[in-house]
């Protein structure tokens, strides 16, 4: 990301939004130029197809100083778009916005007011939605009550693009598939606090949703990875490992039941000798035997991949919030007495 200049970023991906564009951005304007805040709007078009491209320019041109764009060369999808003006805005506090007009400008003041009261996330919670229940609000619901008990982190709508983020909290966070609006998420792990409000939700009344019911299924597979990073990231070998250690133990527990069925059963419970050839168990014990190994080598595949990772970039493993100390030390060695 660049350097912090100004103190406010909107950051607005569009995907074939010709008809929303120029209404939000003079919403926006309507919304924040009263308040003195030094701000800057940046559209980052999508690869749009339907004439968007267009408009934009010619906003940036009929307001240089406050409207930049961004142009992706084709259709990449909103994180890697977002993850685009995050990388080029210059301010302190980002937010992001959707480009259908469906979130209010209006609002953005508050959503500074409470980032204001301490808080390095402050998302926004589309309690009164203007969509069709079915294919977006139902699944929405479900989803984030799945994100929000999976990642301990209780905000009821973390699909609102609309969310204010203070600039530290996304330094180093790299974004993929669905996961920008797992940032509240992210940041609440690195120690940041985060919050929720109410913010407007209005009806789309131009253009056409590119949102639909088969992106539920992208957002949980997202969810998992991230749990999975969370959780193991820095030591994969405990999740292999255990897995591993698991099938291993299945594996010898098959192989138990098979000398049973060919010395004990018929002296035990007085029927016929069970061949235990005719079971499943052979198979059983082999499939998990192997697959426990499998695993263990896996996990320590995926140990050395993580120890690479950390250590050819020199990145540390843990987060430092604040350093309290009485002086500057130096790196320097001092001279020998």
């Amino acid at each position: 990301m660049l350097t912090s200049t100004i103190d406010l970023s909107i950051i607005i991906p569009v995907f074939n939004e010709l008809e929303n564009v120029g209404p939000l951005h003079s919403e926006i304007h309507e919304a924040l130029d009263s308040t003195g805040i030094d701000y800057e709007i940046l559209f980052v078009d999508d690869g749009s197809k339907d004439g968007t491209s267009g408009v934009l320019r010619k906003l940036q041109a009929s307001d240089p100083d406050r409207t930049r764009v961004v142009l992706l060369r084709r259709n990449c999808g909103q994180t890697a778009a977002l993850s685009a003006g995050l990388d080029q805005s210059h301010g302190a506090v980002l937010i992001p916005m959707d480009g259908d007009c469906q979130n209010d400008p209006a609002d953005i003041p508050r959503l500074l007011g409470k980032l204001g009261e301490g808080f390095d996330v402050v998302s926004g919670w589309r309690k009164n939605r203007q969509d069709k229940f079915l294919n977006r609000r139902l699944p929405s619901k479900l989803a984030n009550r799945l994100i929000a008990w999976l990642s301990g982190v209780g905000i009821h709508d973390f699909g609102c693009t609309m969310k204010a983020y203070r600039r530290e909290v996304l330094e180093g966070v790299r974004l993929y598939g669905e996961m920008h609006r797992f940032i509240p998420i992210f940041a609440s792990w690195q120690g940041g606090k985060v919050s929720e409000m109410v913010v407007n939700h209005r009806a789309r009344t131009a253009g056409v949703t590119k949102y639909g019911i088969g992106r539920t299924w992208n957002v949980i597979l997202d969810l998992i990875l991230i749990r999975f990073q969370q959780r193991y990231s820095q030591r994969p070998i405990h999740f292999f490992g255990r897995v591993g250690l698991y099938s291993v133990l299945f594996s010898i527990t098959t192989f138990c039941l098979m000398l049973y069925y060919k010395f004990l059963h018929e002296l035990l419970t007085g029927y016929p000798e069970k061949t235990f050839i005719e079971t499943p168990l052979p198979l059983l014990s082999v499939m998990f035997f192997l697959t426990g190994v499998n695993s263990v080598l896996l996990g320590l595949v995926a140990e050395m991949v993580m120890r690479t990772y950390y250590e050819s970039q020199d990145k540390k493993t843990y987060v430092i919030g604040e350093l309290v100390q009485a002086r500057e030390i130096s790196s320097e060695p001092s001279p020998s007495i």
